[in-house]
């Protein structure tokens, strides 16, 4: 599913018109990534939080030099799914 997809959906189920729906969507993300880059997670309950995780220093490998690179500590986004949301998502969804 894309974000155009999510769009005409919303449309559909609410009769709001695509563009408000597209600006709605666009804010909602853009705010998203405003508060994550000024290092504050987000917490939505019943769907799951966004939250910064710090990645330790560690070396690594540079396969085609054959020498070896420290990958400094970093933080990097992540989504952890509220527990309601993964119960729904093993109760729906059977492997494929």
């Amino acid at each position: 599913m894309t974000k155009a997809d999510i769009i005409a959906e919303i449309s559909q189920k609410t009769g709001i018109e695509k563009v408000s729906v597209q600006v709605t969507v666009e804010a909602f993300m853009q705010s998203i990534r405003n508060s994550m880059s000024e290092g504050k997670n987000i917490y939505l309950r019943g769907f799951g939080s966004f939250v910064i995780k710090k990645r330790a220093e560690k070396t690594g490998r540079n396969i085609s030099k054959n020498t070896t690179v420290i990958i400094p500590a970093h933080y990097i986004p992540a989504f952890k799914p509220a527990k309601t949301f993964v119960q729904k998502i093993k109760k729906n969804v059977k492997s494929q």
